[in-house]
């Protein structure tokens, strides 16, 4: 059982690492007016407080020239800096976590509430939140304890404040609430504890302790890419990694054939152009015995774990290439690969879909071919008539179709937002 049901979230600092955005605009407002001769690494001190407030005391600025300044900070942070942000690292893992156990979760930002808002939807942390709570744009006399007191009155409950910085613990303190400081953030652990934090987290994993204690955590996602040799994927894996690291997701990623030492080597028998005389039934074997060692050393202790992972193909790939490509049948291989995934099966599959001959054109020019790259004529072909079959009859219902085609640009954009999509919907 949680001890705190209600959990109210700074926004900069402790869900996000946002010094760029915030500094960059400021920095774009203090030398529009004049103010010249900050830098970047000066204006960290603006993470936290009000911003009209900042721009009075930090910058020594007069209230209509400090108005003037927020006035400029917007033109820049409403189309660029508010993006200019990254989830800590197992943030999204805590907020699932919370939410799984039945907890209210609020954002309590001194941020304008629609940047809040904004930032909230686009980094993946809207769909487990009850509330964000921040100021308007013609509130700059905005108070921690007022927007507190506001969330509370919202959302009710045994309360908890979480921040950064001692106006976080202030805000918390002031309405009665326990509080809990990151130093992970932009404040220190001595500015918290003078400040009167109830208790203080040096990491995201200590604040989850702290706020989780022996409740339950949520599961990680799986996440499968598939396609013909040569769609892509190594490119737009390395883009799905990266993207998931920026929405605060603890990331492990994995291939197929291989993963663990065990299954790399087979996966060195597989690919290996001189054992062309392996016939089709041993090579299915093989898969299935690569992925079984896959699942149980590396997929699923990363999925309990809470972690995102992404793995470089899955059992549908053997459906694909030795139930279709090689002949054996598509559901004689599914069932064959049912004790090597023993239940582990992806949440999401992105499948980048491309034209076999042109994706192999495209693998050819980039390097030499491995022993499947190498199978006989029809074989591409046969592999991407089974992933067309395979993924209709399943409805599409975990599948992500990409048109693989495009740029490479163009298709991790379509790909990313379809993902992003998927995942909102996930829940916990």
């Amino acid at each position: 059982m949680l001890k705190y049901t209600t959990v109210l979230f700074d926004l900069d600092g402790t869900l996000t690492r946002s010094e760029k955005g915030i500094t960059r605009s400021a920095l774009y407002a203090c030398e529009k007016l004049g103010f010249t001769g900050h830098t970047e690494q000066e204006l960290k001190a603006f993470i936290g407080p009000p911003l009209f407030w900042s721009f009075k005391e930090l910058i020594g600025m007069d209230e209509e020239t400090a108005q003037r300044a927020t006035e400029v900070y917007r033109e820049r942070f409403s189309t660029i800096g508010w993006a200019e942000n990254e989830v800590y690292t197992g943030i999204i893992s805590l907020l699932r976590s919370l939410k799984k156990n039945g907890a209210r979760i609020a954002i309590a930002t001194a941020k304008p509430q629609v940047f809040a808002e904004r930032i909230a939807k686009k980094f993946g942390m809207a769909p487990y939140l009850s509330a964000i709570i921040g100021p308007g744009f013609d509130n700059k006399h905005a108070s921690k304890a007022e927007i507190v007191k506001k969330a509370m009155d919202e959302l009710g409950g045994h309360v908890v404040m979480i921040g950064d910085r001692k106006f976080d613990i202030e805000g918390g303190q002031a309405n009665g609430v326990d509080t809990i400081g990151v130093a992970y953030g932009y404040g220190t652990r001595e500015e918290l504890e003078v400040a009167g934090a109830t208790y203080v987290a040096d990491t995201v994993d200590e604040l989850a302790d702290i706020l989780l204690g022996d409740a339950p955590r949520a599961k990680g996602v799986f996440i499968s890419i598939e396609g013909c040799d040569g769609c892509g994927k190594t490119t737009q894996r390395e883009a799905l990694v990266e993207h998931l690291a920026v929405r605060g997701w603890d990331v492990s990623m994995t291939r197929e054939p291989g993963g663990d030492d065990v299954a790399e080597k087979i996966r060195g028998i597989l690919l290996d152009p001189a054992n062309e005389a392996m016939c089709a039934e041993t090579e299915a074997y093989l898969y299935a015995a690569s992925r079984a060692q896959n699942v149980r050393t590396r997929i699923r202790p990363a999925i309990d774990a809470g972690k995102a992972v992404v793995c470089d193909r899955f059992v549908d790939s053997s459906v694909a290439y030795q139930g279709g490509g090689r002949g054996l049948g598509t559901a004689r291989i599914a069932a064959l690969n049912d004790l090597a995934v023993d239940g582990t099966l992806p949440d999401i599959t992105v499948y980048l879909r491309m034209d076999p001959d042109a994706a192999l054109a495209r693998r050819l020019d980039a390097s030499k071919p491995d022993r499947l790259e190498l199978a006989g004529e029809g074989f591409q072909e046969r592999n991407f008539a089974a992933y067309e079959e395979f993924y209709a009859g399943e409805g599409m219902g975990r599948v992500v179709a990409v048109n693989a085609a495009q740029s490479i640009e163009d298709v991790t954009s379509e790909m990313l937002d379809k993902v992003d999509e998927r995942l909102d919907a996930l829940g916990v």
